[in-house]
C-alpha cells in the first residue's frame, strides 16, 4: 500500500491546507487535543456531530503533510515494512540506481532477492538515509569547530 498525493493545484486549496495545518499544530501545542470535529462547510458545530479521535502522532503527521502540500510539494505515504525496488530506493535517496546497487553489494543496505530482482525494506532505506544525514551533520560540525579554533571569523 503506497499512496501518492500530487501537488495542490489551486490557491484556495493551498490556503485551506495552511489553515488546517495551523489549526492542528495549535491544538497539539496547547491542549494535547486528540479530537477533530468534522462539520459541513458553513455549518456551526452541532453538539452531536461526529468526532474523529486520533493519537497526537497521527495529528502531527497530518500537520506535516498539510505543510508540505501547502509548500507545493507532492507527498507519498508508505509503510516502513514495505519492500521497494532498487529504482524506488534510489529515487528516495536521490542517488543513481547503479550507485544504490553498489551500496547493496557492499552490504551498506540490507536487501533480499525475489527471483533475480533485489528488494529492499523501506525501513532499511530510511535508516541508511538518516545515518548518512547524521554523518554529514557531524562532518559539518567538525568543520565549524575547526574554523572557530583557527579564528577564521565564522
Amino acid at each position: 500500500m503506497s499512496t501518492v498525493m500530487d501537488r495542490l493545484d489551486n490557491k484556495e486549496d493551498v490556503e485551506l491546507a495552511k489553515a488546517a495545518q495551523r489549526c492542528i499544530v495549535s491544538a497539539l501545542d496547547h491542549t494535547r487535543a486528540v479530537n477533530i470535529a468534522i462539520v459541513e462547510d458553513g455549518v456551526e458545530r452541532i453538539e452531536d456531530s461526529p468526532l474523529l479521535k486520533l493519537p497526537p502522532k497521527v495529528l502531527r503527521l497530518f500537520a506535516d503533510l498539510l505543510g508540505a502540500m501547502a509548500q507545493g510539494k507532492a507527498v507519498a505515504i508508505m509503510p516502513k515494512e514495505m519492500d521497494v525496488t532498487t529504482q524506488e530506493a534510489a529515487m528516495f535517496l536521490q542517488v543513481s540506481r547503479p550507485y544504490l546497487v553498489r551500496l547493496l553489494d557492499e552490504g551498506k543496505i540490507p536487501f533480499h532477492k525475489v527471483g533475480t530482482h533485489r528488494r529492499i525494506r523501506f525501513e532499511d532505506v530510511v535508516t541508511y538515509k538518516e545515518a548518512r544525514q547524521k554523518s554529514a551533520h557531524r562532518a559539518l560540525q567538525e568543520l565549524v569547530d575547526q574554523a572557530q579554533e583557527l579564528d577564521m571569523g565564522y
